[in-house]
């Protein structure tokens, strides 16, 4: 007798809601994204408990006749694909035809649905029809999930709590509506409205119903494509910072995505502006072919690959520093102010969880007595521009031997000494690392490295690295390499141990190693080991030079590990602050 037999089709529909259907949140979101599918201008969700009661969402769409109504909780039952070629053009949000099955067979199910004639009412439970009736005729869907998983006791056992479960929701129900203005939402849980969009189109109306208003004003809009993409949003200064990447927003022809690689590459594109381990708030919309992309991955269909990737990350990377680099991103306390929404971009002043794998670079010792620690008098070409952006500091004093006070007539500004000195020192150094004129320091006795016969292996492929970071190396022997010179910011006399420790981080990150970040680290690391530290006494003088230096920077406003070397109160905020508004300021 065959021991092998055809699944249940209600069993086989459990096992899909292991992926399909994670949480409240996964049931929220193949129900409104069907809704939006079926071309819905306003969207109601109503929950009961985070969802775990009861989920309900309304839509005015284009609704479903009677035989659609009941075979669309069928198993692969869809209408967005028709044939194989339509898989690799998918235009809607749902294709696979798993979510109303996979949600049935763990819940009870209670639709409503009307094109605008009589409606239909179909009612499931643990993936069972219980009963098909006639209904009103109100044009569009009402769908109800009861109880979710009351049949499957382990995986309610597992779910987190309530507030935990619509923090899920909200968040994802958020980025919807960010990602379709022109839809009105409305999200209630136990009857208290959490989210109401007006679905007037308007992004930056939308973006302030979900992140408030001072957020929205420091937002920067970013437009630009090439010959496979177009890419539009906004991003925040970098004075916005979250604790985690939930804050960045991907958005593929109007889907939510989940991507690592793009998510590294738009917080690279900050490096410098803040600390690596915080995070921008970012909202970005990329239009593509559909046969470009691949959506078809997971039953969540939220990962995706691209095609021609490299051409994206280069767009989005330069949309992002380009974007920056104009700025003068002195933080300021100011009021709060309207905001014009009809504006295409926010008026700046001018004057004023998925885990990814980061690459921690050992410390090297490094000779800080072979590098310079003052910038040339006459500015560059390139620097010219840069002078502008900093305002005409007049520097008074400093406060505790750290803070450099300074006034111009805008009003009062506190500059870091020593973050203000890093940044300084910073580009000076990583200018010397990317010179390909930079000295190498011959060996009088070469090292030589022995290696286990893996390590060999690796660092053969990796051996043009070295040699691009000004290192003079060669296989020298079985399992073993020569070093006959050296960059010359090694440490004297500590050569051979700096050397090793390079050699080990190559071999360890084989493929991943990142010449330039290695760099910068080296830069970072140097210029904070050159720089005056908090409590140092500066003269008068000293405060001059380092701001004339600073203003000579690329990025004046921030120090390399992301820190700002300048904070600004206008005689405005400091008027409020003293309660002088309003009162004769002579007295």
């Amino acid at each position: 007798m065959s021991k092998i037999k055809v699944m249940d089709t209600i069993l086989s529909n459990k096992i899909a809601a292991g992926e399909v259907v994670e949480r409240c949140s996964s049931v929220v979101k193949e129900l409104v994204e069907n809704a939006i599918d079926a071309k819905s201008t306003i969207i109601k969700i109503e929950l009961i408990d985070a969802g775990t009661k009861l989920v309900k969402v309304i839509d005015n769409g284009i609704g479903m006749e009677k035989e659609d109504a009941v075979i669309c909780f069928e198993r692969h039952a869809t209408s967005k694909l028709i044939d194989e070629e339509d898989l690799y053009r998918i235009e809607t949000l749902g294709f696979r035809g798993e979510a109303l099955p996979s949600i049935a067979s763990v819940s009870k199910v209670d639709l409503k649905t009307s094109t605008g004639g009589v409606g239909t009412n179909v009612k499931i439970e643990g993936g069972k029809i219980i009963s098909i009736d006639s209904c009103d005729a109100r044009k569009g869907t009402i769908i109800e999930i009861k109880d979710l998983f009351y049949n499957t006791p382990a995986r309610l056992k597992h779910m987190k709590s309530l507030y935990t479960e619509l923090a899920s929701v909200t968040d994802y129900i958020n980025k919807l509506a960010l990602s379709y203005p022109e839809i009105q939402f409305v999200l209630k849980n136990n009857n208290n409205i959490i989210l109401n969009t007006d679905g007037s189109g308007n992004k930056l109306k939308t973006f302030s119903s979900v992140f408030g208003m001072n957020t929205t004003r420091k937002m920067v809009k970013i437009e630009g494509e090439n010959d496979d993409y177009y890419v539009e949003g906004y991003i925040s200064l970098p004075e916005i910072q979250r604790s985690s990447r939930n804050h960045m927003i991907i958005i593929v022809n109007g889907r939510i995505v989940r991507n690592t690689e793009l998510n590294r590459t738009i917080n690279d594109a900050y490096h410098g502006y803040k600390p690596d381990n915080r995070y921008p708030i970012v909202m970005i919309n990329i239009t593509v072919d559909p046969s470009l992309i691949d959506v078809n991955i997971h039953p969540t269909k939220m990962d995706i690959k691209f095609s021609k990737f490299e051409a994206l990350n280069d767009l989005i990377e330069n949309l992002v520093r380009n974007a920056l680099k104009p700025k003068t991103l002195i933080p300021e306390v100011k009021e709060v102010e309207e905001i014009d929404y009809e504006r295409e971009e926010i008026t700046i002043n001018e004057d004023f969880i998925v885990k990814e794998p980061v690459i921690k670079y050992e410390e090297l010792t490094l000779d800080l007595s072979r590098e310079e620690s003052t910038i040339a008098k006459e500015p560059k070409k390139e620097e010219t521009a840069n002078i502008k952006r900093l305002p005409e500091l007049y520097p008074l004093a400093a406060a505790f031997n750290t803070y450099i006070i300074c006034q111009n007539e805008k009003g009062l500004y506190l500059i870091d000494q020593h973050a203000a000195k890093e940044r300084i020192n910073y580009e000076i150094v990583l200018k010397k690392l990317n010179d390909n004129n930079e000295k190498k320091i011959q060996l009088l006795f070469p090292i030589t490295i022995e290696l286990t016969g893996s390590e060999n292996i690796i660092l053969k492929e990796n051996l043009e690295l070295l040699k691009n970071m000004k290192f003079d190396i060669e296989e020298f022997g079985i399992n073993s390499v020569i070093v006959k010179s050296h960059p010359a910011w090694l440490t004297r006399f500590n050569e051979e141990k700096a050397i090793r420790k390079i050699i080990d981080l190559v071999i360890e990150k084989e493929k991943n190693f990142d010449l330039s970040k290695f760099q910068d680290h080296v830069a970072a690391t140097m210029a904070c080991k050159m720089s005056i530290k908090a409590g140092d006494k500066i003269t008068i003088e000293e405060m001059e030079n380092l701001i004339n230096d600073l203003r000579k920077c690329e990025n004046p406003f921030n120090c390399p590990h992301g820190r700002p070397t300048i904070i600004f109160y206008s005689i405005n905020d400091l008027e409020k602050l003293f309660k002088r508004s309003g009162f004769d300021n002579k007295k």
